[in-house]
């Protein structure tokens, strides 16, 4: 091998960085080399570039045991990576987030036979981690909030030099020790705004691999909440900040630590969630929320296109082929994917990204000014873009539709639907978005049939959330039905009409097809009783669509847009009478006092009785034999009203208001589920 004409020493094959050099000299297991290395090394260490590959691979093929032996190194790098936070030198502080967030990452990851006490023995000790890791916390919670310490501030304004009050260092100028201070290449804000994007990366790499240990109760000790609030502002007020990830990902910080052993114990994060009212945060935060369901469901549209394409001259040039000469030239095409492919694809989504709807759950529950600029904030702008309330029910209907592939996208269909329960329940936003100021253009997922109308004008917010519902109760029909699911999207029409049938607001819309989906339901209820009868639950859905049916038949004067509506409904009823006493029958419904079925059952028989055994019928006081036309059945239902008297039970328009306490095995699944797609998220 050649020798090197500058040092005379070999040349290697490959080059190696010298980062990798001194992981290999940190790490190896040497009697005869020092254990404690020296500052020189740690020094050289840290101002040198993180090579984040090589050390991962390093950890991962470290089996656990070997780790354990190793706790002399891991410990070092771990205390001299928490003072190079502490008190940074250049770039340290950067490369030494950049490290730890790689080596949290690696070693939290691992199975160990003691989770919590092997974690500590490898990081510091039993002795020394109230002190060391104490300090960890400490240090980071400073640079979420300030970036680089007090020590260094940005200029007024806001580019070019820092200033540093800290002492320089014996025999060196000020001006000598201020430019090693300031990396090369960039302001102090953007260096500062780096830095608390790193250590936020940090708090959530080791807050989502040590969520099921006791080293996260360092993070519920000391207040982060202040720390993680100043992020988000500092970020929000950046040029930069068009990427959502800095406002999101501090977000999501907060949404674990305040779902940690939350049913356990008062979680301090709650209470900071209950008695925020920084509005320009949660305007920033909310604007961060509807970028990121946008994205994610911009995923399922890359996988399948849905939205039928309107007539334009260059899709008509297109079609010829003279796209070239189309205004804005010729768009590439789309992939199209093989229903397999496809199906597997879309098992995989939601991105990781949608971790972010733990928190946004939490704020909502917690937070009636985060609900209010949820639903009101933001509208449509003026280059087009959706309101991130839209981009909300956009991203859940496209959830719904594919909630049956994979548990974790029905957890994540789940949470979504509890947020629009809390946001429903809430007569201020339900009235908000029952009302025409409330209108919006919302996309709606078209990707499996059967559809419903296509709606590309401004609409009402409750009328896209009842169509999300209903596609929901469409899409997701099997033997092994998700009560939870269907409760929800049920109870969540009840809310919205039973506010509508109070408050008589009609509203336009095409409730044909809703009435059609829920007396489908029943169908279905009824012919697969035998898997369905021993579900938990079951009752309480059984309730909510028999209820939901009865409200409106007894007050459908007071929300349905027209008589011919009303009829519709009636004439639905009557069509499905023999499958309505088949389901009391097959359930029981008549034994119990918690439902209206009794109500439906009288309507149909009342008709029956009218229309007459023999198919015979009475119009206008005339008989007539023969086949009914639907026309005809029509006018029996108009002249049927004025004999048929509804005994509706009191209370369909009543429901129980949301209780967290009710949901707490669902919510500790979600959170385990959110912790696991941080994970991922920071690790790739």
């Amino acid at each position: 091998m050649e020798p090197s004409p500058l040092t005379h020493q070999p040349r290697p094959e490959v080059f190696q960085p010298k980062i990798v050099r001194l992981y290999e000299a940190l790490f190896k297991d040497d009697e005869d080399a020092p254990v404690e290395k020296p500052e020189g090394f740690w020094k050289e260490f840290f101002l040198l570039r993180p090579d984040r590959a090589s050390l991962k691979r390093m950890l991962d093929e470290t089996p656990v045991g070997d780790l354990l032996h190793l706790s002399t190194q891991t410990r070092q790098l771990f205390i001299k990576a928490v003072q190079a936070l502490r008190r940074p030198y250049g770039v340290g502080d950067l490369h030494a987030l950049d490290t730890l967030s790689t080596f949290m990452t690696c070693v939290l990851a691992k199975r160990y036979t003691n989770p919590s006490s092997d974690i500590i023995e490898v990081l510091a000790g039993l002795d020394q981690i109230d002190t060391v890791f104490g300090d960890f916390v400490a240090a980071l919670e400073g640079l979420i909030r300030n970036g680089r310490g007090p020590g260094v501030e940005c200029c007024p304004h806001g580019v070019g030099h820092a200033q540093d009050k800290r002492q320089p260092a014996d025999g060196q100028e000020p001006q000598q020790q201020q430019q090693q201070l300031q990396p090369k290449g960039k302001s102090n804000c953007t260096y500062t705004a780096d830095l608390q994007q790193r250590a936020v990366e940090l708090a959530l790499a080791v807050s989502s691999g040590a969520y099921q240990t006791s080293l996260l109760t360092y993070f519920i000790q000391r207040d982060l909440f202040p720390a993680i609030i100043s992020c988000i502002q500092s970020q929000s007020s950046l040029e930069t900040s068009g990427d959502e990830t800095r406002i999101t990902r501090p977000f999501m910080l907060l949404g674990l630590l305040a779902n940690y052993n939350k049913f356990e114990f008062q979680n301090p994060y709650q209470m900071r969630l209950n008695d925020f009212v920084n509005e320009r945060v949660i305007k920033d935060i909310v604007k961060g929320v509807g970028k990121t369901c946008q994205k994610l469901r911009d995923q399922y549209i890359d996988v399948q296109e849905d939205l039928p394409e309107g007539w334009t001259l260059a899709n008509t040039l297109n079609k010829i082929g003279l796209g070239a000469i189309a205004p804005g030239g010729k768009p590439p095409p789309k992939p199209v994917y093989d229903a397999d492919t496809a199906k597997r694809m879309f098992a995989e989504l939601p991105g990781e990204e949608a971790a972010v709807l733990l928190a946004t759950y939490d704020f909502s529950h917690a937070n009636k000014l985060f609900s209010l600029e949820l639903v009101t904030g933001a509208p449509r702008s003026e280059k087009g873009e959706d309101s991130p309330f839209a981009k909300f029910i956009s991203l859940t209907s496209y959830l719904l539709q594919h909630a049956h592939l994979s548990q974790r996208t029905t957890l994540y269909c789940h949470l979504n639907l509890m947020v629009f329960r809390l946001l429903i329940e809430d007569p201020v936003l339900c009235k908000r978005m029952c009302s025409d100021e409330s209108k919006v253009l919302v996309r709606l997922c078209r990707q499996r049939s059967p559809y419903l109308p296509l709606v590309r004008s401004e609409r009402v917010i409750a009328t896209a959330v009842m169509d999300t519902m209903i596609d929901a109760i469409n899409h997701n029909l099997r033997r092994r039905l998700d009560v939870g699911l269907y409760t929800l999207c049920v109870g969540i029409l009840l809310r919205v009409i039973s506010y509508m049938s109070r408050s008589r607001t009609r509203l336009q819309y095409h409730w044909a097809d809703l009435f059609r989906s829920l007396l489908s339901l029943i169908r279905f209820l009824t012919t697969y009783a035998s898997d369905l009868k021993g579900l938990s639950h079951i009752n309480t859905l059984l309730d909510h669509v028999v209820n939901l049916l009865a409200l409106g038949l007894s007050a459908g004067e007071t929300f349905l847009p027209t008589p011919a509506a009303y009829d519709d409904l009636f004439y639905k009823v009557v069509e499905t009478g023999e499958v309505l006493v088949k389901f009391r029958d097959t359930y029981g419904l008549a034994n119990r006092a918690s439902n209206s079925i009794d109500t439906l059952v009288s309507v149909s028989v009342h008709y029956k009785e009218m229309l007459g055994t023999d198919g015979s019928k009475a119009v206008k006081g005339k008989r007539t034999g023969g086949q009914l036309t639907s026309l005809q059945v029509a006018e029996v239902i108009k002249q049927g009203y004025e004999t048929l008297s509804i005994q509706a039970k009191e209370g369909l328009d009543s429901w129980e208001k949301y209780r967290e306490a009710d949901e707490r095995t669902l919510l500790k699944k979600m959170g385990r589920q959110a912790v696991g797609d941080v994970g991922a998220l920071i690790s790739r």
